[in-house]
Formats: structure tokens, sequence, C-alpha cells
């Protein structure tokens, strides 16, 4: 499990005005597509020689297409308390006009204004996050700015067109990619290292990040956003740039700021999710899809086992989830509308000793480019949390822009706090049913997951100190009392577990009367 990534403090005094000036994909299956003025003097960073490799982050929760006003509530009344270490924002810059919610991934100048707020919430939700001990991780587009065709305005008021954006990129000057390989220039093939990294993603303009000049852009945006105290990133889109190309922008940046890339492995393409690692962190796609044929085969013991598969990556630089905002609506991988099935695969994930843990919280959906719910002139509103569902497994029938806050669902906080409780614990106690699996994390905590559809009971070894546990699934300790069912350790440290089926349980020493 990998150390907390503690919140940083705004790094200006670090930073060096420069004289650069900023104006405004991820799945090859999705179409992916700042806070300075395009005109205004830029933050820019010199790259520190020797730099430490800055330590990775605990818990982390995705709040896709959450406001800043909302998100920083979040972290005071939810997150903080709750045990998340860290939490990912949306991309914070200037983007397209448009309702789905890939205008955001598609930007048109690098000024802090978009439908989601303003710079000045953006930064002050950085200092309220800091406050409740959650860091800021930002989702950064770097690789491609808008495919529109036609000339417009964002949503700042930036004007740009496909491949001009005034004061920040010009085709004129060589910042953009034209790989001719393909009849209009997309991805045609993946199996073609080119044309991944050369050619255009759904006609998103590709950045030439191998030129100083792309790069300098690139970097006075991120140092601008580390200036208002975020302490790292999500590089959307690496896979779709070279390797030195990522590398390259993360080294002008202090040796603090935490960076993890977005890198969609799949079988026999040529980009590797291990191609990147000198880089640091990579999420790990391979995870989460097997994750969902691992729980909807019955072979949960096999997240016990995915350090040793051949296609794992290091443990301390994975970055796993159970789905993202791509995946969701792709249907690679495990959702919400999967009910039992989707919560088993979350509490698997969080026990389990592989990775780091991004949990996903976001909205109903309709349709696959469907928006989170907007007012007459497009902003997104702040969030009012749905209802949670009245039982385990339960899937929410809510209206498309719902906003369903999984992150809050007690199972969810409940693993959460779990995770944090048994900290790096060693994967102990095993036992293994059919459809079904027990384990623990030395002595800190157990977790034991039903995947049959009939009930479950059977006696367990632990390595738990003897005790009343109350079980983190189904409520929490609170001033001595529990909320949901309790469980008992004997003397010999056996438990004694009856699940229904389809249900989880854990327990941890956190929790113990």
């Amino acid at each position: 499990m990998s150390p907390r990534l503690a919140p940083r403090a705004p790094l200006a005094s670090a930073l060096v005005v420069g004289a650069v000036a900023l104006a405004g994909c991820t799945a090859a299956d999705a179409p992916d597509a700042g806070p300075t003025s395009t005109g205004g003097p830029t933050p820019t960073v010199s790259a520190p020689a020797d730099a430490a490799e800055p330590a990775g982050p605990g818990t982390g929760v995705q709040l896709f297409q959450w406001t800043w006003d909302s998100i920083a509530r979040e972290c005071g009344e939810v997150l903080g308390p709750a045990g998340y270490d860290w939490v990912l924002t949306s991309p914070p810059q200037e983007h397209v006009l448009g309702e789905p919610w890939w205008t955001a991934y598609q930007p048109v100048s690098y000024r802090l204004e978009s439908r989601l707020g303003t710079r000045e919430e953006f930064a002050a939700m950085v200092v309220a996050c800091d406050e409740a001990g959650v860091a800021v991780v930002a989702d950064a587009v770097i690789n491609h700015m808008a495919g529109q065709d036609e000339p417009g305005v964002g949503w700042a008021g930036s004007p740009y067109e496909h491949y001009e954006y005034p004061g920040l990129y010009s085709d004129a000057e060589g910042d953009f990619h034209h790989c001719g390989l393909t009849p209009n220039d997309d991805i045609a093939q993946y199996t073609s290292v080119d044309q991944v990294q050369t050619c255009e993603l759904v006609n998103l303009a590709d950045l030439a990040t191998g030129t100083e000049r792309v790069r300098e852009r690139i970097r006075a945006y991120l140092a601008d956003l580390v200036s208002l105290g975020v302490s790292g990133f999500r590089i959307d889109a690496a896979k779709h740039m070279p390797a030195q190309d990522v590398g390259a922008v993360l080294d002008g940046l202090p040796a603090d700021v935490w960076a993890f890339q977005e890198v969609i492995g799949a079988a026999g393409e040529p980009v590797r999710p291990e191609d990147y690692l000198a880089n640091g962190p990579v999420t790990d796609f391979f995870y989460a899809r097997d994750l969902r044929g691992f729980v909807l085969g019955g072979a949960l013991q096999q997240v016990l086992e995915y350090p040793g598969t051949s296609r794992a990556l290091p443990s301390e630089q994975a970055i796993v989830f159970v789905e993202n905002h791509d995946t969701e609506r792709n249907g690679s991988t495990l959702r919400y509308q999967d009910g039992a099935d989707h919560l088993q695969a979350v509490v698997m994930m969080l026990a389990g000793d592989y990775g780091t843990p991004v949990v996903y919280s976001g909205y109903a959906f309709g349709t696959r480019d469907g928006g989170p719910a907007q007012d007459d002139d497009g902003a997104v509103q702040d969030v009012d949390c749905a209802p949670e569902p009245s039982a385990w497994g339960e899937v929410p029938r809510e209206p498309a822009g719902t906003w369903l806050c999984q992150h809050r669902w007690t199972p969810v906080v409940g693993l959460v706090r779990w995770r944090a409780e048994v900290g790096a614990a060693p994967v102990t106690d095993v036992w293994l049913g059919r459809r079904a699996v027990g384990f623990g994390r030395g002595d800190r905590g157990f977790v034991v997951v039903n995947g049959n559809a009939v009930p479950l009971e059977e006696t367990l070894p632990t390595s738990l100190p003897a005790g009343t546990y109350c079980d983190v699934v189904t409520g929490r300790l609170q001033d001595g009392v529990c909320t949901g069912a309790e469980v008992t350790v004997a003397e010999d440290g056996t438990v004694a577990v009856t699940l229904d089926g389809d249900t989880a349980q854990a327990f941890h020493v956190g929790a113990r009367r």
C-alpha cells in the first residue's frame, strides 16, 4: 500500500514568473477530449537537479464533474473524516462549449475558468481541502487541444480555431502534429506506435509535445496549478505521447509534485503501460477489466493473486480502480448499474494490497455523452446527492444527471476506513470457498465476500484480538454503538460469519468494542 499523499501549501514563492502566456482524450474507445489569462504573466518552474522520487498517495476519490465549491464542501464534511487521502478533480482549464461531459477534455486555453467554477473558486477549494487533510490532484489534459473544425469561443470567451489558440499555440509555429499516416490524420490502427502518438485522437488537435516550445507552455500551466497548492496530476491520454515527452514535462515540476499517467493497456498493442513507469505511477486498466471477470466468474481469490500475474505493474506504481468516467460508459468494467457485483469489486479493491485505489463517484447517465446537471447558461450545478440505496446491491434508478455520490455509500466509506486502519499489514489467513473468499490484513482487519446467491455460514480463523467488532460494510462504530451488524472474534481468533448471498462483511481493530 502506498503512503499518504500530503496536501501541499501554495508554492507561489518557489515559482519563477515567466514570459510564456497561457491559453486553454483519454481512452482509445472514448472521445475524451488555465488558470492564467492568455495575456497575463505566467509562472514557470526550473527542473530540480536529481529530484527525489515523491511518495505516492493513499486512497483517492474521483469526483467526476463536481464543481469546485462542491468539492470544497465535500473535503471538510465527508472526504477528510472518511479517510480519503486525495481527490481527483475534473480538468480545470477553459474548454469548448456544449452539454456533453467530454467538453471538459477539449481545451481552448489554460485559463482556470470552466463550467465547474472560476480560478478563485478553484483556489478556495484547494485551501479548504488542505485544511481537511485532503490533497488535490487535477486531471491535466496536455496531449491535445480541441477537436472542433469550425472556429469558436471557449467558456471564458477565448477565441480559437482548430489549430490556432491565440497567445498559446499556433500551427504556423509547429505546435501540432499532422501525422500524414491516415486519410484524415486520425488514429486508425493502435498497432502502430507512430499513429497512436502522432496522429489525432478523434480529431483532437494533437500537440507536438516533443518540441520545447510546447513543453514550456504545458509546464507553465501545470506550474500555475502547483502555485495554487495542487499536489499532483493525472496525466490524461499519456499513451498518446511518447514516454520521454511526458517525462520531460514532469521533470520541470517541483520534486514533491506527484503525478500518475493514464495509459490504457490492451493486449497486442505496442504502447504498453510499463513503458511509462520511469516517469511515475500508471493507471492499470488490465486490473479493472480483470476485476470484472474475477467477480462475475466467481474467482474472487484471483484478486489476491493479482500482483503475481504476468501483466501486473509494480504495486507501488499501479493506480487501480473499479471504474472511471470512460469505462463506466463503454462497459469494459463493472459500474454502479451492476449492483452487488459492483460493490463486491469495490470491497475487494480496497481490502487488497495491490496498487493505489481510486474510488469513483459520478452521476446517473442515460446516454454515453450525457453531461451532469447544468443551469441555463451551461454551468454545472452544485452537487445535491441522491439518497444512498436502501439495501446492499440495490441499483439506483435516478434520472439522468442525478449525483449518485457512490463514495458516500456506507460500504464504500467503511472499506476506506478499513483500509486506513490496516495500513501496510500483509494479507493473511486466506480462506477460499466456492465463489467466496475471506482474508485478513495481519492483526488489523478481516474481510469476507460471498459471491454466491445463497447464504454463507462459516467459522474462519483470523489473527485479530478477541472482542466484539462492528461490521463496517453495514454501519460504523459511533460513540461506542455499532450502527450496523456486529461480529465476535473468539479467544482463539476464530469468527463465525453468516452472510446473505452476494454480500460482504469487514471489521477492523479500530471498530472493536
